[in-house]
């Protein structure tokens, strides 16, 4: 038996990402159609600023220009999620803005209140700038790093 995997003709990598962004996409409907959080549930949810699809002020893309993350928890409006996307309504700094944010754009989805975190492997993007919160004007409660509950896929080839 030899050390080194095949290729695949499968895109096994590309098809597991896509069905863990649908748990995302699933859970956020589910608030959506609850018309806000459940008991003590928030997200935090890291996404590519300049991914495809991606509109977001241009002062947060100034402030982060790789990576941001957001806190859907007490002070959010106007979520809407649709099949490819969600959008909704933060305060920054004092400032309402309104986020569009592809499923495709998200590299990291936790939510603290039941130590569950998804991280999703960024689609290459070689020179990534180090990750600073957004600062959303809510209380931040920091997630649990024991690495219980927690998917990490990490899909790089072995050649």
């Amino acid at each position: 038996m030899t050390e080194t995997s095949p290729d695949s003709l499968i895109p096994y990598d590309e098809i597991v990402q896509e069905a863990l962004r649908a748990v995302v996409g699933r859970v956020l409907g589910e608030v959506e159609r609850g018309g806000g959080l459940p008991g003590e549930h928030h997200f935090y949810i890291t996404f590519k600023t300049h991914a495809a699809g991606v509109d977001i002020p241009r002062h947060l893309i100034e402030r982060f220009p790789d990576e941001m993350t957001i806190v859907i928890q007490n002070r959010y409006w106007d979520l809407i999620v649709r099949p490819d996307e969600f959008e909704v309504g933060l305060s920054f700094n004092q400032i309402a803005s309104r986020l569009v944010i592809p499923f495709a754009a998200i590299t990291g989805f936790v939510d603290p209140a039941v130590n569950f975190a998804l991280q999703f492997q960024a689609q290459a993007d070689d020179d990534a700038v180090e990750q600073t919160p957004a600062g959303n004007d809510t209380p931040i409660a920091e997630p649990i790093e024991d690495g219980s509950n927690v998917v990490s896929v990490d899909f790089t080839r072995k050649k």
